[in-house]
């Protein structure tokens, strides 16, 4: 006899894909990367528990802010929330992460805003400043970008 209990905390893959907003697939790809276990095969087709929901809401949470599936899984081993050093440090490593972006982000900003004056003040005689700038090999004005994956 099944605890009705017990089956009430267990999901089909379909249904724990559904609860956690993602589709199937992405349910599979966690498992093969560890993030979430793979159930034994009980009654004829494995169930996982409910809280998985909230495991697998967590790992896109943290996607959204950046962090890389390794450094989720990381984070997970420091789930129980003991080593607050350790959790620090992963996100004090993703924030530096971001700042470097953004510096980068802002290094772009100003080379653009400084291309588009030129180009708007320059002499329509001239080659325009912001083609010019593209096809020169060197950076403009000091302003080159550094990140690759912007």
């Amino acid at each position: 006899m099944i605890d009705a209990d017990h089956d009430a905390d267990q999901y089909t893959i379909g249904q724990l894909a559904k609860a956690a907003g993602v589709g199937v697939e992405t349910v599979r790809y966690y498992q093969r990367r560890n993030l979430l276990p793979v159930p034994e095969v009980a009654t004829g087709f494995r169930t996982y528990p409910a809280n998985l929901a909230e495991r697998i809401r967590f790992i896109k949470r943290a996607q959204e802010l950046g962090f890389s599936l390794d450094e989720i899984a990381n984070l997970l081993m420091l789930e129980d929330g003991n080593d607050r050093q350790a959790i620090r440090d992963v996100a004090q490593e993703r924030l530096t992460q971001v700042q470097a972006k953004l510096a980068d982000l802002h290094r772009m900003e100003d080379m653009l805003t400084g291309l588009i004056q030129q180009c708007a003040s320059s002499d329509q005689q001239a080659q325009c400043p912001i083609i010019q700038a593209l096809a020169s090999r060197k950076p403009t004005d000091g302003m080159a970008c550094h990140s690759q994956d912007l």
